[in-house]
Parts: structure tokens; C-alpha cells; sequence
């Protein structure tokens, strides 16, 4: 059986794009999605997005991370509004989908994709850092140390631990400069450290704006794959509406994936 799909990038976060909107990838299982995801023996990339018809919005995205387990991802909803775009889904720059948590709104700028992401709850604050759900599970903490090994080492201690260890947790290192931030996300579901988290970026940002004591504003946020703007508007009960997540959205390469045996 011969699979076509679409390689796309978001600040190096990188996914397999499948056009669904006519079922023929309604039953792929987890061994299939994590096999195509695999670097060694598939084709390799941080998660898969398959594109599904929807009866009164543009289309549906429908996530899996490498593992196979589902999720949002704001990198990949990016992504997927480019993936449409080539497919005739988008009646004008502005498009509206659905995914995991609920509907979206994005806007398509030739190579960057600004989306709306859902309102998120008040952030928790912790001892030793911040919970945050961006449309995924998210903690925060201030670290300098970006080295892979770190994150790696960090975010495994942390993602296992006996408080997350059943449903697990995106574990996010950021650092505050003077005009940015900067993040580095060990990712649940991948299992190891990635170039780019939408939601994780996301995640900081809001942390960030907390830390700061800003209402609204926006910054900029340095990723080991590329640069990322995230906006805000804290209500006076803690939670933020209004959250934008802008960047780009590159196509790689299309393919066709031969399956044997």
C-alpha cells in the first residue's frame, strides 16, 4: 500500500500531514502512526496531522503525537492551515477549524500562520515551578540551561515523577532576557527533547506575562528551531483570552511512503 503525504515545519517542529477529507486514513492505529513517525525506520517527525472534512468549519485536524496518542498542537495547527491552504480549504487568508479542544481561528500570511488559541485557566503556581494547559499539559520552570542533555535529564525527572507520571506533562526551561524569552520543551508523546513547542512557547509566555505583572502585551520567544510571538490579555480573574501564537509554517517536501509485507 502506497501512503502520499506532506512533510511540513514550524521552528523546527516537524509533522506528517495526511489529506483525510475523504476517510481513507479514518483507522490508522498506533503502530501505524508511530512506525511513520519513527526516525530510523519511517519517515520521522515529532507527530502526525491528518486533515478530516467538517460539516460547518473549513476542516478538522486531528493530531497524534510520535507515540500515537492524541493531543493539540499549536506548531502543528499552524502548520495544518498551510497543509489546507494547498488543498483548496481556505476561502480567504482567514480560516476557522476544529481541533481536540474545541475551534480555532487562524490567519495565513504567505510563510506564517497567527492562530488563536483557546482561553486558558488561571496559571497554577507551584514550589518549584507552573503548571499551564494551553490545549496541552504544560509546567514551567526558570532554567538557563538549554543543553539538550539537561532538558532531557529535567524533563524526564519531572514528566515521570510520581505527580505526573500516569497522564505525563510537556516540561518546558525558559529564561527572561531583556526584549525575549527563551524555551527549550522536553515533549510528552515524542519522549525527548524537540526544537519547537507551540503550546509549551505558549505556556511560558503566559508565565512570563504572570512573573512580569502585564495585563496584556505580546513577546517574542527564541526556540532552538526559530523564533515564535505570542500575545495575551489577562482578565481580572487570572485567566488569559485573546492568545495568539504567530510563526512560520514551511513546507518541506512531499512524499510516498511504500508499506511492505
Amino acid at each position: 500500500m502506497a501512503l502520499q503525504f506532506a512533510k511540513y515545519q514550524g521552528t523546527g517542529n516537524d509533522f506528517i500531514m495526511l489529506d483525510n477529507t475523504h476517510g481513507a486514513h479514518d483507522n490508522l492505529s498506533t503502530a501505524v502512526i508511530s512506525a511513520l513517525c519513527d526516525r530510523k525506520f519511517g519517515i520521522g517527525a515529532d507527530g502526525l496531522i491528518a486533515l478530516k472534512s467538517h460539516n460547518t468549519l473549513d476542516f478538522e485536524v486531528v493530531y497524534y503525537n510520535a507515540d500515537g496518542t492524541q493531543s493539540f498542537c499549536g506548531n502543528g495547527a499552524r502548520c495544518a492551515v498551510a497543509f489546507a491552504h494547498t488543498l483548496g480549504l481556505l476561502t480567504n487568508p482567514h480560516t476557522k477549524f476544529m481541533a481536540i479542544d474545541g475551534p480555532h481561528e487562524a490567519w495565513l500570511c504567505q510563510e506564517e500562520v497567527r492562530l488563536k488559541m483557546a482561553n486558558v485557566a488561571p496559571i497554577v503556581e507551584l514550589e518549584n515551578g507552573y503548571e499551564v494547559q494551553t490545549g496541552s499539559p504544560h509546567f514551567i520552570l526558570e532554567d538557563s540551561n538549554h543543553q539538550s542533555s539537561h532538558v532531557v535529564e529535567v524533563g524526564r525527572s519531572i514528566r515521570y515523577n510520581e505527580t505526573y507520571g500516569n497522564e505525563g506533562i510537556n516540561v518546558n526551561l525558559m529564561s527572561i532576557h531583556e526584549n525575549h524569552i527563551q524555551v527549550a520543551t522536553y515533549e510528552r508523546g515524542v519522549e525527548d527533547e524537540t526544537l519547537s513547542c507551540g503550546t509549551g512557547v505558549t505556556a511560558a509566555a503566559l508565565v512570563f506575562a504572570q512573573i512580569k505583572g502585564l495585563p496584556s502585551g505580546k513577546v517574542k520567544v527564541q526556540t532552538k528551531g526559530g523564533e515564535l510571538l505570542v500575545e495575551w490579555n489577562r482578565r481580572p480573574d487570572a485567566s488569559f483570552d485573546e492568545v495568539y501564537l504567530t510563526g512560520p509554517a514551511k513546507h518541506v517536501y512531499n512524499g510516498t511512503y511504500e508499506f511492505k509485507g
